[in-house]
């Protein structure tokens, strides 16, 4: 039977940290140039169904009005936006190759994001859930310094970047967080364990309260104290940019989480249902354009199909 998605209704407010960009892809079938991106852009777009957000990154003299009214079309709150002058806005250029299965960075411009500090407005530190991108680890450290609320929830993501350049920093990180969300690639940097199921555990004995390993289109494991849940992958036939995927997924999950003002074992299992459709929508299109379009109605049929899937 088919359920209700968990708009607004008396959810919590959550507050997204990372990057907004601007992005050039290439893929085996299209080109977009200058899109909107960014793993807060994501993030927040897919948090948005669920519950009230707040977003928190920086933009440059480049950043056009219209992508801004995308973000707050969707009810997010850019108090916490900062707009730096002295330069663009971070621009990425990629390239996939066939099938999807590799992507090569042409370009990489970090500009007025290479001097940002996030720091929170006062009305967003006692927010109860917290999602910190994928930005070094100390200034994610720095993010969690400023929280107030009692019981925050905090969601912290990661790329193989930091896993490399900042390892310390990102273990001691990881130990203050309730949820740490990775992909395969990415446990076994931080492990040394090829296989997925001895990386969460020995994750898991050193590290967050709970984390989920995302397997692409295998689907994610969610490893938690109560036990492990394995998800397959939403089946999506219309694969057209997979970028901001994994970002999709986690705003998706937290804004789920907030809703339910809840994340215990079970609640997490229904928000990685949720989460992983909302991603699947993204990979759809280019930029954020099929995850802002689709609406809740799909979201929740998707939802349905994939339960359907699962259930013995």
């Amino acid at each position: 039977m088919a359920t209700t998605l968990p708009l607004y209704a008396g959810a919590d407010p959550v507050v997204i940290i990372g990057s907004v960009a601007y992005d050039t892809i290439e893929t085996p079938y299209a080109h977009g140039e200058r899109i909107l991106g960014g793993s807060a852009s994501y993030a927040a777009l897919a948090a948005s169904y669920y519950a009230p957000v707040r977003i928190v990154g920086v933009v440059g003299n480049d950043f056009a009005a219209k992508d801004e009214e995308r973000l707050r079309a969707r009810g997010i709150d850019l108090d916490g936006l900062q707009h730096d002058a002295s330069g663009p806005t971070f621009y990425w250029v990629g390239k996939y190759h066939e099938n999807f299965n590799r992507r090569d960075t042409l370009e990489l411009h970090l500009n007025v994001f290479e001097r940002f500090r996030p720091e929170l407005p006062s009305n967003y530190r006692s927010t109860p859930f917290v999602l910190l991108g994928n930005i070094h680890p100390d200034l994610q450290a720095h993010v969690l310094d400023q929280l107030v609320a009692k019981d925050v929830f905090v969601l912290a993501d990661t790329i193989d970047f930091w896993i490399k350049t900042s390892g310390e920093s990102l273990h001691k990180l990881i130990r203050r967080v309730d949820l740490f969300v990775i992909n395969d690639s990415e446990s076994e940097l931080l492990t040394g364990e090829k296989n997925v199921f001895l990386a969460g555990r020995k994750l898991l004995a050193d590290g967050p309260k709970s984390l989920i390993i995302k397997k692409g289109e295998h689907g994610a494991l969610l490893f938690h104290q109560d036990g492990i849940f394995a998800l397959p992958a939403f089946p999506v036939t219309e694969l057209r940019d997979p970028t901001g995927a994994g970002d999709s997924f986690a705003g998706a999950l937290l804004g789920y989480l907030a809703s339910q003002h809840r994340s215990d074992f079970a609640t997490l299992k229904k928000a990685m249902l949720y989460a992983t459709v909302t991603a699947s929508l993204t990979v759809e299109a280019f930029s954020c354009d099929r995850l802002e379009s689709a609406g809740p109605v799909e979201i929740q049929r998707r939802h349905d199909e994939l339960h359907r899937m699962i259930s013995l």
